[in-house]
């Protein structure tokens, strides 16, 4: 499949994301409301269904007090 490592890579942000903002003890609206987006948003972002741009993963990244290279390494680490 020409999209497979692509689709792996989303899937993985997609299970990185929600285990942070879990670990933080924060619902999709909190954490939303904390990065300046909506929580369908959100939602979106965990169930796999959105891709997020540069600026999204940086606000999250924020939201969540992890710098924007240590999410990028564990979305790395997660879909291998």
């Amino acid at each position: 499949m020409a999209n497979e490592p692509e689709d792996q890579l989303l899937a993985a942000f997609s299970r990185v994301l929600r285990r942070h903002r879990l670990a933080k003890k924060l619902s999709q609206l909190e954490l939303a409301t904390q990065a300046n987006r909506s929580m369908q948003y959100i939602s979106l972002l965990e169930s796999g269904h959105h891709q997020p741009t540069l600026g999204t993963l940086q606000l999250l990244s924020g939201a969540l007090g992890l710098s924007l290279t240590k999410l990028v390494s564990e979305i790395e680490e997660e879909a291998e």
